[in-house]
Parts: structure tokens; C-alpha cells; sequence
């Protein structure tokens, strides 16, 4: 079985490769190594997934030498003809897509990047997918798409309408797109909205790792709303293992569903969507606690009001991942937070 990674030099990407590799399927990973955030963080990925990035060309495939089934293709997902070759040149069986432009304050104030990569890049996917009627494709959407919502925890059998930001609607729209090639092409699709994703090898723009390189230099951290919010924060590898479960079996009709009452998360079309997440919100400042146990050093914390596109909570209603692929988060937030720090002592020689 040969899969798509999208975004394999990105934090989810790159564990969701490896893991599909030691599985033993044939892994074609690509990247546009943007310089969103530091492009060393990325690179030092792709060398631990065996890739050798001095050897890197736009659209030349690169094997690694860790896992003989991956290969990596440094390509830009919103180059339609590149990403038109890569389909038919390899006719994949399934696509995990997990490449965007992420970040929710970076929309506000560069929100073309958003329209560039979100939408014409999945577009692209999508349209990759229905040449080569792929077996199914999963995607990466956002809790954030939950945007004004406040009945939670939150259920993907409620409507999500009300996106805050520019990137949540760009992911909104991504749910909505997937549906209509699931109905118009019968190509299976699963949408999965992350909730605060964090762990080794994370994002530096996310608000956890901004903290911890803050703690340990003694410098203050910024926390909005004074500290009034809370999150479902959701360690990486309980994220993969949602991935992988989901990856295997195809989205299905929704028999039941009925136009006069529709289900937001199925459809007549083969076309389903998950919260992926811990359950458990988790109130910020309990989690800078959990830094400040792992690094061994109090906070110096400077409480500023909320901002725009920010939510105050996340929580994930999980029943339909529980009940329909038996997925339960296995990382308390301590243990998590213990593993991020100790790999962030050791990439940055602290």
C-alpha cells in the first residue's frame, strides 16, 4: 500500500511517516520547508527520519536511509502541476494530508499565505485524489473551526459556523470542500480537528514551547485572557495513533442521515469527521505548572487581556473515535510535558 504524508518536515507529519514506515507501507513524504518558523527545526526532522537534506532538490525524490519504504519530495502542494505529476507518478493508494499553513494569529496578519496553501493546496489534493480515485483520504482539520461556539465540550454533531480566525474558516472550508468530492466522486474522506497538539519536536510558534525556552532563560511569557482559558491539550504520539486507526478504515454513507435533519459529521456520501483529542481540558496556567515542574524553575508570568482569534476553551467530545476505533489518549499532561522538555534540553544543548 503506498500512502501520501503531506507536511512530513512538519511536527504531526513527521511521526505520522515514520510510524506508517515501520508499519511497512511505502511512504512518499513532501514539504515546501517554508520559513514560517525556524527552518532548522525542520530540517533536523527530515535527518531524524534518515533523510539527507544536503542532498535536497525541488521535486527530487530523496530515500531515507532509516526506512528504505520513504521517500521524501521537498514540493509546494500549491504548485497544481507539480502536485498533478506527483499523483500520477506514484497513484497512491490512500493520502494523509497534514501539510497547511498553520497558525492562528499569523492569519490575521498575513492571511493570503492562508488562501495559498489551505485552499488552493488542498484543492490540489483533492483534485490529485479524484484523478487517481485514491481509497481514502484523511485530512487535518482544527478545533478551532468550533470558533464562537460555547456549548462544549464540543461534538462534531454540532454545527461549527462561527470560525474567529482566517485559519479556522481556511480549515472550515477544507471540511466543506472534502464533502463535496466525497459526494460528487464517491472518494472516501476523513476530517480530523486536532485539539492543541504538543510533544517532542513541536511548533515554536505554539504557545507551550514559547513558554519552556521562556522559563528556562528567565525571561517573562505572555498569557492572555489573565490566564482564564483552558485547553484540550493532546500529546503527539495519542494524535498518531488516532491517525493511524482512522488512516485504515474508509468513511462510509451514513445510512440515517437525511437531509431534513442533517448530521454535520456524516453524510449520504462517504465522508466522516472527528474530534482527535484528550478529553480533558486543561487549564493554562495548571499547564505552565507542569513546564515549571519539568524545568525545574518558576515562571515569571505577565497576564495581558484576550486576543483576537483566541478561544477561551477547547474540549473535545471524543464518543465517535471512543465507540467506532476503540481510541483512547494514553498521556497525562505531566508525562507529556516531561518528554517535550527533555527533548528540548537535548536539541538545543541545554
Amino acid at each position: 500500500m503506498k500512502i501520501l504524508v503531506t507536511g512530513t518536515a512538519g511536527f504531526i507529519g513527521f511521526f505520522v511517516a515514520q510510524r506508517l514506515a515501520n508499519l511497512g507501507f511505502d511512504i512518499v513524504g513532501v514539504d515546501n520547508i517554508n520559513t514560517y518558523y525556524d527552518t532548522a527545526l525542520k530540517y533536523g526532522r527530515l535527518e531524524a527520519s534518515g533523510i539527507n537534506t544536503a542532498n535536497l532538490q525541488d521535486n527530487q525524490p530523496v530515500c531515507s536511509t532509516l526506512y528504505p519504504n520513504y521517500c521524501f519530495i521537498k514540493l509546494d502542494i500549491a504548485d497544481r502541476a507539480q502536485m498533478e505529476n506527483l499523483f500520477s507518478t506514484y497513484r497512491f493508494d490512500a493520502v494523509c494530508h497534514l501539510a497547511a499553513q498553520a497558525g492562528v494569529r499569523y492569519s490575521i496578519t498575513n492571511p493570503h499565505d492562508y488562501a495559498l496553501s489551505n485552499l488552493s493546496g488542498f484543492l490540489n489534493i483533492l483534485e490529485g485524489c479524484r484523478t487517481i480515485q485514491v481509497k481514502h483520504l484523511v485530512y487535518a482539520s482544527s478545533s478551532s473551526v468550533y470558533g464562537l461556539n460555547s456549548n462544549t465540550p464540543f461534538s462534531v454533531h454540532q454545527g461549527a459556523d462561527h470560525p474567529v480566525s482566517l485559519y479556522a474558516a481556511s480549515k472550515k472550508s477544507n471540511e466543506m470542500m472534502a464533502h463535496s468530492y466525497s459526494h460528487l466522486y464517491n472518494i472516501p474522506t476523513t476530517g480530523l480537528r486536532f485539539f492543541t497538539v504538543y510533544g517532542p519536536w513541536g511548533r515554536p510558534d505554539m504557545a507551550y514551547f514559547k513558554f519552556a525556552d521562556a522559563i528556562i532563560k528567565g525571561t517573562p511569557i505572555d498569557v492572555y485572557n489573565n490566564g482564564e482559558m483552558q485547553r484540550d491539550f493532546t500529546y503527539v504520539d495519542d494524535i498518531v495513533e488516532g491517525i493511524i486507526r482512522v488512516l485504515d478504515r474508509p468513511a462510509t454513507p451514513n445510512p440515517s442521515w437525511h437531509s431534513n435533519d442533517p448530521d454535520p459529521a456524516t453524510s449520504s456520501a462517504p465522508y466522516r469527521l472527528y474530534n482527535i483529542g484528550n478529553s480533558s481540558p486543561v487549564k493554562l496556567m495548571h499547564f505552565i505548572e507542569a513546564l515549571e515542574n519539568a524545568v525545574g524553575k518558576k515562571a515569571v508570568v505577565n497576564l495581558l487581556p484576550m486576543q483576537a482569534g483566541d478561544v477561551l476553551s477547547t474540549d473535545a467530545d471524543m464518543t465517535d473515535l471512543e465507540q467506532e476505533f476503540q481510541y483512547h489518549p494514553q498521556t497525562d499532561i505531566q508525562s507529556g510535558i516531561d518528554r517535550f522538555v527533555s527533548w528540548f534540553r537535548d536539541f538545543y544543548n541545554i
